[in-house]
């Protein structure tokens, strides 16, 4: 039986970024009209409203905004915000190609008259959309908000910005049974996926060059203010192809869990999952109680991701959504992805030792039980058209298997599923300078976690020397996403309203370290 589209899609989608999304409620009305007029006044914001009545609507340069509610699935958290949407077409060569409507949203900043500079988010993934993660990364741009708009725009191809979904096609594939990777019914997934999305779209115009277009029109529509890019993961790549192509239109950088432009998305997963679980596992052995319980944590994940290989098999468990009884297969496949998921953030790493130890001996509800309330459904999380059209186009073509990375936890299965798929989608073009290092004077913030397990340290680094106003800031024992964390929200509300990366006074992280390994289910050790 073969491993189903999405499972693939759980270790294979670059970095899940924000680990957030959300449903935008408001239906929009007729799309506003494109404008590439930089002479748009960037004060041209003005309210319509009767006596006694809320504002209904918005101007900001040539686009009018309405009131709209953002959400989560799953949840009933909401955020206010002001929405529109935003007319381009699909093929910026062809003048006569479809017209996609990009959906964005303005999260108004708390003063009577903002600073004319917009805190930009671009969301993570690839796959994700920033109006869709609002609602959990809200609290993080507390500070910015003070002074600062905050523009949230779907990137082409996700959230409602004309989505690259094909719903049909993965609920068939859940039906399959996750025990071998079957690179032919990867293939026969996809090819359905295709055919889905092609009703509506064609995939080689939904790249992050074609991306930085969109949002550089939405820029000028809006009267031409210098943007505050805060990409987090994939959209890192977003701030950086944005930057270089339209350097006078931005005014600082902060990019959160950094992926450099010389990195080919999926090359060095497997090295990075385990240089994380090494280091996690260290902090467990460092323990005297950790250690005498546990042992050897990395050496039991090991022998249980033999175990597997040599007899992958169906367990039941109980739900801890639902407390049914539920029965699902377990392989080396599944286990990556789901030690994988954990490793993302300190808080779930810490039950790693624990989880594995309960699993090497017979019992995987720990493991997969609070796996799924991590994953929910990430079909529903991320969408897999737009990861793949970005990724098919910009990377897949670099992706070589390394020999080293035969014996690891993802091994070269994750490369081997990548480019059979890209094998399918259509490519779309890629710049020649595409992955050349960023080069730029711009105050730029890197953030990375020490234990990251998708985009290390290391990244942060290589993007360093091209930068003549930069500074990394590494944030110890913590995982991917840092903006939420400890005092990041005040830093990065201080950057944006000044940013020098050099007089930033960042000693509040200090405070931050790891979290300590739980020793069982009442916590850590005392």
């Amino acid at each position: 039986m073969a491993l189903k589209a999405r499972t693939v899609f759980r270790i294979v989608v670059a970095a899940a970024a924000v680990g957030v999304l959300a449903y935008q409620h408001w239906h929009h009305e007729e799309p506003a009209a494109t404008s590439s007029a930089d002479s748009a006044p960037i004060t041209t914001q003005t309210e319509t409203k009767e006596p006694s009545q809320p504002a209904r609507t918005w101007q900001r340069g040539t686009l009018t905004f309405k009131p709209c509610e953002l959400g989560r699935p799953g949840s009933g958290a909401r955020a206010q915000a002001w929405c529109t949407t935003f007319d381009v077409p699909e093929n910026r060569d062809d003048p006569h190609s479809r017209r996609i409507g990009l959906n964005l949203a303005i999260a108004r900043s708390d003063a009577q008259v903002p600073a004319p500079d917009m805190a930009t988010l671009l969301a993570g993934g690839p796959g994700e959309a920033a109006t869709e993660g609002w609602v959990i990364l809200a609290p993080a741009f507390a500070e910015v908000r003070k002074h600062h708009d905050v523009l949230l725009l779907d990137q082409r191809g996700t959230g409602h910005s004309n989505p690259l979904s094909c719903k049909n096609a993965e609920e068939a594939s859940s039906e399959d049974n996750a025990f071998t990777l079957d690179l032919d019914k990867v293939r026969k997934s996809v090819t359905a996926c295709l055919d889905e999305v092609r009703q509506k779209a064609d995939p080689r115009y939904y790249t992050t060059t074609i991306a930085a277009q969109d949002l550089e029109d939405v820029r000028k529509a809006l009267g031409s203010p210098q943007l505050d890019l805060i990409g987090v993961s994939y959209g890192t790549r977003m701030a950086q192809q944005y930057l270089k192509r339209y350097p006078d239109s931005v005014r600082s950088v902060v990019l959160d869990s950094v992926v450099p432009n010389q990195l080919v998305l999926g090359q060095d997963f497997a090295r990075d999952l385990d240089d994380a679980l090494k280091k996690n596992f260290a902090n467990c052995t460092a323990v005297p109680a950790c250690k005498q319980r546990f042992g050897d944590s990395m050496q039991t994940l090991y022998q249980l991701r033999d175990a597997l290989r040599a007899n992958p098999h169906k367990v039941s468990f109980r739900d801890p959504e639902t407390y049914e009884t539920v029965e699902r297969p377990l392989s080396e496949f599944s286990l990556a992805s789901v030690v994988r998921m954990f490793a993302y953030q300190p808080e779930t790493a810490a039950l790693l030792p624990l989880s594995i130890n309960a699993a090497a001996h017979g019992d995987v509800g720990p493991l997969l039980g609070q796996a799924k309330i991590l994953n929910g459904d990430l079909s529903g999380d991320m969408n897999n058209g737009m990861s793949m059209s970005v990724i098919c186009s910009e990377d897949a073509d670099l992706l070589q298997p390394q020999p080293q990375d035969q014996n690891t936890m993802l091994g070269n299965h994750l490369v081997d599923a990548l480019k059979a798929q890209c094998g399918v989608w259509p490519h779309g073009t890629r710049p020649t300078d595409f992955h050349a290092p960023l080069k730029s004077d711009k105050p730029i913030l890197l953030l990375s976690g020490e234990f990251d397990p998708v985009t290390p340290p290391r990244y942060g680094e290589q993007i360093l020397p091209g930068l003549t106003d930069g500074r990394q800031l590494i944030f110890k024992g913590q995982g991917h996403s840092l903006l939420s964390r400890g005092c990041m929200p005040q830093l990065l509300g201080k950057f944006i309203d000044k940013p020098d990366p050099k007089l930033l006074d960042a000693r509040c992280l200090d405070k931050l370290g790891s979290t300590p390994a739980f020793i069982d289910f009442n916590g850590a050790s005392p």
